[in-house]
């Protein structure tokens, strides 16, 4: 199975390190000095790291091969991918891989269907499950603990408790300035 870990960012330096956007809880096991790595587009790979560093809280990478500044810049937006085992499972407890996540049924605690996940986006603040909905609309939940409070592999479900107006248009607005104008009318 494969697994995105990182996207190559910007050159740095002259001597063909680059920068990476890591897109991983484990970069210290996927994208350590030997990881041969698969790439995206296929044509700019595989890769082999040849060495890391954390430079002001970016994470730089060198590839065996890659030398100079406009080598290491042709990679730049290239997808780094590791080749994983389909039964290995995250250090953490509360981890879960991409693919383990997808194609789950959302419900509510009541066994109320929601839809189900179809896709996973990472973005800085959260992850957000892209979900499906039965007729066909997506809804973005966040991968947060307090919204989806169980996720049930055996099953394959995640349960959520969503607040009011996530998942359907009911939600209600309360403003001390809709008091307040009761009060003149």
């Amino acid at each position: 199975m494969q697994l995105v870990v990182a996207r190559i960012g910007r050159a740095h330096g002259i001597r063909g390190e680059v920068t990476v956007e890591v897109r991983t809880d484990e970069p210290e096991l996927r994208l350590g000095p030997g990881a041969v790595l698969l790439t995206d587009p296929a044509s700019a790979g595989p890769l082999t790291i040849e060495s890391g560093k954390v430079h002001s809280g970016r994470l730089l990478l060198r590839f065996e091969g890659v030398r100079d500044r406009n080598a290491a810049e042709a990679l730049r937006n290239t997808l780094l991918i590791a080749e994983i085992d389909p039964e290995e499972l995250p250090e953490e407890e509360d981890e879960y891989y991409d693919h383990q996540l997808m194609d789950l049924d959302v419900v509510l605690a009541d066994g109320t269907e929601i839809g189900r996940i179809t896709e996973i986006s990472h973005l800085p603040s959260q992850d957000l499950f892209i979900v499906e909905r039965p007729d066909g609309t997506e809804l973005m939940i966040p991968f947060v603990s307090e919204i989806v409070t169980e996720i049930d592999l055996e099953e394959q479900r995640a349960v959520i408790d969503p607040p009011p107006g996530l998942i359907d248009e009911r939600a209600e607005i309360v403003s001390s300035r809709d008091a307040e104008q009761g009060d003149d009318a």
